[in-house]
């Protein structure tokens, strides 16, 4: 077997209220549609050349005459627009309903619970954004030695600590034991842990992020090329939001480091899956509604495509697509229930439109096809399609 796969999610980098945006709270969200209109048009010559506009209209990207790669969108089907289910979804995996929220904390029991289990009392359990959590407990934190607990609209039970005062491997632990008892009904998506280091006024979070996902319910494509004894490589953050079911990942400080790391797979002599995540566009810029850095992202991104392209192996196929939306335009700094774009590239690929797809699991279903094995999880193979000869 030749044949290679990769798979790149641009986490947060949606392209349009999906059917059901609404429900949500997320009409009118569009995050590449909204973030052309804001920087006055997107310079993107190689995701343009790729096809990106072709999918829909985007200020400052053409729809070309002859785009190099497959291109259309994907809607999600998934109750849910969290990185653990969108991830999911692309891997063959449907939820009917959403991972449980605490829009208000979580319950007294479960504080009280988490305290015991890990001898350390807890401060904050609120809802807010990192970085303002840090300046609004950081100080208590470090004179008590006590944890931080909070969340955000999304399903995640976040714990923050400073590494001088709490040492990685207990911080790691207590997530670990949260873990273990966040079951039914408070089944969150994800534990994080969120080390930071500095002083008052001047916290940083660290590289050294850790997320406890819930493990997936079903089989996922993951588990059915490891039962073929198909290679599966990560990059980024996709060992976590799989609960280390049947991928290694190499974890990233930055999308430069995962663009670092692709390169690396794709110029080796790995086969199988590399299931790739970059993730600043959503948690450096998406969720501090940072236009510009979102943009800046983008172009990074651009810049490194043909690099990528050139490193294709004849039997390559990169499917370039996103998790759900997270648009820097809006007044929320929360995920946003979008579809996404989806790009594929390669030497044999035939430069069609998909149109839209009712699925994310088209796609992890295309990669079984591809790669030679039945696994279609909850999708539809659009390889016949895509694929010339």
């Amino acid at each position: 077997m030749t044949r290679r796969a990769l798979i790149l999610v641009l986490d947060g980098v949606g392209i349009g209220e999906a059917p059901d945006a609404a429900a949500y709270g997320d009409a009118g969200s569009d995050t590449l549609g909204n973030l052309a209109r804001a920087v006055g048009g997107m310079s993107l010559p190689n995701l343009e050349a790729a096809g990106l506009g072709c999918i829909k209209p985007l200020t400052g990207v053409a729809a070309v005459a002859n785009p190099r790669g497959a291109y259309g969108m994907m809607r999600p089907r998934s109750a849910g627009k969290d990185s653990t289910t969108g991830h999911w979804e692309i891997a063959g995996v449907q939820l009917a309903k959403p991972f449980p929220t605490y829009p208000h904390g979580f319950p007294r029991e479960i504080v009280t619970q988490f305290e015991e289990d890990t001898g350390r009392a807890v401060i904050g359990n609120v809802v807010g954004s990192g970085t303002e959590v840090l300046d609004t407990f950081g100080p208590e934190h470090m004179r008590t030695g006590q944890l931080i607990l909070y969340t955000s609209a999304d399903s995640v039970f976040q714990v923050a600590a400073h590494e001088s005062v709490v040492p990685l491997a207990e911080l790691y632990a207590a997530c670990e034991k949260a873990r273990a008892m966040l079951v039914a009904p408070n089944d969150v998506s994800r534990v994080i842990a969120r080390p930071f280091t500095g002083k008052p006024g001047a916290f940083t979070r660290t590289a050294n992020r850790r997320d406890f996902a819930i493990a997936p319910p079903q089989e996922t494509l993951l588990d059915a090329l490891a039962a073929r004894g198909i290679p599966r490589t990560g990059v980024g953050k996709v060992d976590d939001l799989f609960a280390g079911r049947n991928i290694k990942t190499r974890h990233t400080a930055s999308n430069a480091q995962g663009i670092e790391f692709i390169l690396e797979w794709l110029r080796g002599d790995q086969v199988g899956l590399c299931f790739a995540n970059l993730v600043d566009f959503d948690q450096l810029f998406g969720h501090r509604n940072d236009v510009a850095g979102f943009y800046a992202a983008l172009r990074e991104l651009d810049r490194a495509l043909p690099s990528m392209l050139d490193a294709l192996h004849e039997d390559d196929l990169l499917f370039i697509t996103a998790d759900h939306g997270n648009d820097p335009t809006t007044a929320s700094t929360d995920h946003a229930r979008e579809c996404v774009p989806l790009l594929v590239l390669g030497p044999v690929v035939r430069p069609v439109s998909l149109g839209v797809l009712d699925t994310f699991s088209d796609l992890g279903a295309t990669v079984a096809d591809w790669l030679g094995i039945d696994f279609r999880g909850r999708g539809k193979s659009f390889a016949p399609v895509v694929v010339n000869g």
